[in-house]
C-alpha cells in the first residue's frame, strides 16, 4: 500500500491545476467575495504585494500572509454593524489573520509521503514550481522519517541542478510559474487510489482513528455571533447543539466556511449579529446560501432570541422555509429548547461512525467540504461523536505507510 506514496512526487498533481493567480491583501472584501466563490476550501490564500528591491525579490513563500474564508468576511461585517455595503470594500489586510505556517513552498520532486506529513502538521496549500523533469523520482527532503530539519528547498535545486546526468531541474522554469494544491486536490487524487491504498478505504472510520472527538460546539440558544470566538481554524466549524437530558450533544447544525461558502454576505451578517446559533443555522442550512436576500431594514432591541420585524418595502425572509418563523415558533424559543424548528433538515452534513473511509472521502469531495460531523449510528436521535477532516483523513491513510517507509539515504 505505500507504494504509491513512495513512487508518486507531488508534481505528479499539478497536471490540469490552473497556475497560481495571487490575491492581493490590498484588494477588497468584494473582490475577495468572489474569488473565495471560485475557490476550494471556501478560503483563498492572500500575499503581500510585490514590491521593488535592489536586492532579492521575497518569494512567493515570504509574501504570503494568510487563508481568508467565508466566515472571516461574514464575522467581520457581522461586527462592524452600521453600512455593511460600505464595509465590503474594506481592504482585506485588515481582516485576514496572518498565518505564514499554512503554506509551504515545495520541490515537485518530494515525495508525496513527505507532502501529505506537511499537510498532517497543520499546512493548507502547497506551493508547487511548474515542472516535467519528475516521473516518478523520489526526491525525500523531510525530518519526518530520518530525524532530520527539512531540507532547503534551494539546496535541493542547486544539487540537482549540478549533477550532469540529472534532469532539467526545475529552477530552469519562469521564477512566478507556480500552482497551488489544497487538501481537497490531494484527497482526490487519493480517491482514485483506493486499490492501492486497501484494505484502509473499506475499514470504518472509527477503527482507523479518523473520528476526531474534540469537536468545538454551541448550544443553539447561545447568540450566533459569540459563536465565532470558540470556532478552531482546522476545519473552520462548530457544531450547533442541543444537550439532552444525559450530558449528549444532539446536532441541529453547524456555522463553518463551508455552509457559508457562496453565500450573500452583507444578509448573513445581519443574521449573524441578530439570531442566535440556531437560528442562523437554520437559515444557512435550508438557504444554502444560495438565493440573495435582504435582511429587514428595522429591528426593535429586544434579546437575540426575540426579533421583531418592522415594515418595510424591502421585507424577505433569511429562509426559504422559515416563513412565519417569527410567529408561529417564537413562543417555543421563549418557553423551551426549540425542538421542532429544527426537524426535517437534511442539508447537515453528516456520517455514522461504522461509516467506510471511501464513503466519507465521497461524501466530501461530492459536496467539495472541509469535514463531515460523525453521529452515533445506533441513536435516533443525531447524537454527536465527533468530526472527520482532511486532517483525519490523510492521517488515516499515511498511518500505515509511514511505518514501512524506509529511511532517506
Amino acid at each position: 500500500m505505500a507504494l504509491v506514496f513512495l513512487h508518486r512526487v507531488i508534481g505528479d498533481l499539478t497536471l490540469g491545476k490552473p497556475d497560481l493567480i495571487e490575491f492581493s491583501e490590498v484588494e477588497t472584501l468584494e473582490a475577495a467575495a468572489r474569488a473565495i466563490a471560485g475557490s476550494s476550501e471556501g478560503a483563498i490564500p492572500v500575499w503581500h504585494n510585490r514590491i521593488p528591491a535592489a536586492g532579492a525579490a521575497p518569494s512567493s513563500e515570504e509574501r504570503f500572509v494568510g487563508m481568508l474564508n467565508s466566515l472571516d468576511v461574514v464575522a467581520f461585517l457581522a461586527r462592524a454593524g452600521g453600512d455593511r455595503d460600505r464595509a465590503m470594500r474594506t481592504p482585506v489586510s485588515e481582516v485576514v489573520t496572518p498565518n505564514p505556517s499554512l503554506l509551504r513552498e515545495v520541490d515537485p520532486c518530494v515525495r508525496l509521503i513527505d507532502a501529505l506529513e506537511l499537510m498532517k502538521l497543520g499546512v493548507r496549500c502547497l506551493l508547487v514550481r511548474r515542472s516535467v523533469a519528475c516521473k516518478g523520482v523520489s526526491k525525500p527532503f523531510s525530518m519526518l522519517y530520518n530525524g532530520k530539519w527539512l531540507r532547503n528547498i534551494e539546496t535541493t535545486k542547486a544539487t540537482s541542478a549540478a549533477t550532469s546526468s540529472s534532469p532539467p531541474s526545475s529552477s530552469s522554469l519562469p521564477r512566478n510559474n507556480f500552482c497551488c494544491l489544497s487538501r481537497e486536490d490531494v484527497v482526490r487524487f487519493l480517491i482514485g487510489c483506493l486499490g492501492a491504498l486497501a484494505p484502509i478505504p473499506l475499514s470504518s472510520i472509527t477503527s482507523l482513528g479518523a473520528v476526531n472527538p474534540h469537536y468545538s460546539y454551541v448550544e443553539a440558544l447561545s447568540p450566533a455571533l459569540e459563536a465565532i470566538g470558540k470556532i478552531p481554524h482546522g476545519p473552520c466549524a462548530i457544531a450547533v447543539v442541543e444537550t439532552t437530558s444525559d450530558g449528549s450533544h444532539k446536532i441541529l447544525g453547524d456555522i463553518s466556511a463551508y455552509e457559508l461558502w457562496k453565500c450573500d454576505y452583507v444578509t448573513t451578517a445581519w443574521a449573524m449579529a441578530n439570531l442566535s446559533a440556531g437560528q442562523f443555522a437554520i437559515g444557512t442550512d435550508e438557504n444554502g446560501c444560495s438565493s440573495p436576500v435582504d435582511p429587514p431594514d428595522q429591528l426593535i432591541d429586544l434579546p437575540v432570541e426575540v426579533v421583531t420585524v418592522g415594515a418595510s418595502p424591502r421585507l424577505t425572509k433569511f429562509s426559504s422555509r422559515s416563513i412565519g418563523f417569527f410567529d408561529n415558533q417564537l413562543k417555543q424559543v421563549q418557553t423551551g429548547r426549540p425542538r421542532s424548528m429544527y426537524k426535517g433538515r437534511s442539508k447537515l452534513l453528516t456520517c455514522k461512525h461504522t461509516s467506510s473511509l471511501a464513503a466519507v472521502m465521497a461524501q466530501m469531495l461530492s459536496y467539495r467540504a472541509t469535514h463531515v460531523w460523525v453521529i452515533d449510528s445506533e441513536s435516533e436521535d443525531d447524537i454527536l461523536v465527533g468530526l472527520v477532516s482532511y486532517t483525519d483523513i490523510l492521517d488515516a491513510v499515511t498511518r500505515y505507510a509511514s511505518s514501512v517507509v524506509p529511511p532517506t539515504p
